[in-house]
């Protein structure tokens, strides 16, 4: 409830005007000397002040009221303060509303015109507050960004600075966090920010790329290997974990790592224990995980491919970054850092690269980028730079778009290049699930797919795993 001070030596116009006000909604508060209302204004919180002009019997040049105004415009200068007064000089009115005052009234005052200018009043009075509020909160925030290091990230939407916001505050504890979006987006870019930020920035930072490991090679590169331990293995090996003892371990793409595997890293994030592979020896180790999947993990673990309880201990705190066609403003000025400053683009191309859908993310953005500036005629780039003509009719847009990303996650996963990219088919599918014995993991490689893109596919034929 707004607190409204109302300021007069004559007792009777406190109470009537208190009664009105407090019949309409608002809570009173009045004082009879202006010694009293600088007192209240400094101590309670104050929404608006009704004064009077002239509290001395037989005095009537305003002057006591203009003294009070100016001390409580130095104690809250946004403080709506409406004047009133018997004696009405127009050259103090015309003063005082130039030095701030919301409104000048004559007594008797009108209670519909009174009412009407205090819930105006109070209207600027609350959305100023607010104003203020969010202004202070942004310089704040701006302030944090300015000392902070963001590892070259470059963004201007409202979606990555939010983002980046939630990881700046995030980064300075130790608990797990996940970081979930398309591929191509700038997950790993979040991770190196997280990492610098922390206190933990001068310590160890491994990252691994869970989809680009052998799945008969996973336990051994996280958890290392005794000499011995299977085939090949002639000297014993440190896992990450060891490696990343004291500092911080990045396990991307965490979606694809097996249930075996699962297993042991909750028995890690709960405990901190651990065995190489081909050893009993317990080792401890104090890590913090930092995460990312462009998986559905929920749809996962309905269907057993992840473990429940492993998601709540990596996703303490989920950092979840948009695709870039979602965040178009951030396009334009990861256009103009990728290009550098010897290009630039007129009005036409820039809305072109808006309005492209740009399936494969930044990481697609960066490689037209990289396409324009290398074919360039110009030092203005042109659509045709980009190689995005197709943009125009949309469908063999889209299908470069999927050609692209799907190279890319070729890339990724360590596959060859010459291998088909072409798309399988039902007789396809079931071929290579007979002469690869059902293992999900050589399948998927075969076809250059992940895990879980092929269960998708599995599911989408009504394909089952005999054995």
């Amino acid at each position: 409830m707004d607190n409204i001070l109302i300021v007069d030596d004559n007792h009777a116009i406190c109470q009537a005007l208190a009664l009105m006000i407090e019949l309409h909604g608002y809570q009173a508060i009045f004082c009879h000397t202006p010694e009293a209302a600088v007192e209240i204004v400094t101590n309670k919180e104050i929404s608006l002040v009704i004064q009077d002009m002239n509290f001395s019997r037989d005095t009537t040049s305003g002057e006591e009221g203009k003294q009070l105004f100016y001390a409580l415009r130095q104690l809250q200068p946004n403080l709506p303060i409406i004047l009133m007064t018997a004696w009405t000089q127009l050259e103090t009115a015309v003063e005082l509303v130039k030095a701030g005052a919301a409104d000048y009234m004559g007594k008797p005052w009108d209670d519909a015109k009174l009412l009407n200018s205090i819930s105006n009043l109070l209207s600027i009075y609350r959305l100023s507050q607010q104003n203020n509020q969010l202004t202070r909160i942004d310089s704040e925030r701006m302030s944090a960004i300015n000392d902070a290091d963001l590892c070259g990230l470059i963004f201007g939407s409202g979606a990555m600075q939010r983002c980046v916001d939630l990881a700046l505050q995030v980064a300075r504890s130790d608990v797990s966090v996940m970081i979930t979006g398309p591929n191509g987006a700038g997950k790993d870019k979040i991770a190196d920010i997280l990492q610098a930020n922390s206190p933990l920035k001068d310590k160890p930072f491994i990252k691994v790329n869970i989809g680009a490991l052998p799945m008969d090679l996973l336990e051994a590169e996280l958890f290392g290997a005794e000499a011995g331990a299977f085939t090949g293995a002639n000297k014993t090996r440190m896992g990450r974990f060891e490696a990343a003892d004291g500092g911080t371990l990045f396990l991307d793409e965490i979606g694809n790592l097996p249930l075996s595997g699962q297993v042991k890293l909750l028995r890690v994030l709960q405990t901190g224990e651990f065995e190489r592979l081909g050893s009993h020896q317990t080792r401890k180790v104090n890590v913090r995980v930092i995460s990312a999947t462009n998986a559905d993990l929920a749809d996962d673990i309905v269907h057993g491919r992840f473990r429940e309880d492993l998601f709540y201990r990596l996703n303490v705190i989920e950092l979840a970054i948009s695709p870039l066609n979602q965040r178009q403003d951030d396009i334009l000025p990861l256009v103009k850092h990728f290009i550098g400053a010897n290009f630039s683009l007129d009005k036409s191309t820039q809305q072109a690269l808006i309005n492209h859908s740009w399936s494969g993310n930044v990481r697609e953005l960066e490689n037209a980028c990289k396409r324009a500036a290398l074919l360039a005629k110009s030092p203005q780039l042109t659509i045709d730079d980009f190689g995005l003509m197709a943009i125009a009719n949309g469908g063999a847009a889209t299908q470069h778009a999927l050609v692209v990303e799907h190279q890319l996650g070729q890339q990724e996963r360590g596959i060859d290049d010459t291998q088909s990219i072409c798309e399988p088919d039902k007789q396809q599918l079931e071929d290579a699930l007979v002469q690869y014995n059902g293992v999900i993991a050589r399948v998927a490689k075969s076809f250059g797919l992940s895990r879980q893109a092929l269960y998708r596919r599995m599911e989408k034929y009504g394909l089952k795993v005999t054995k």
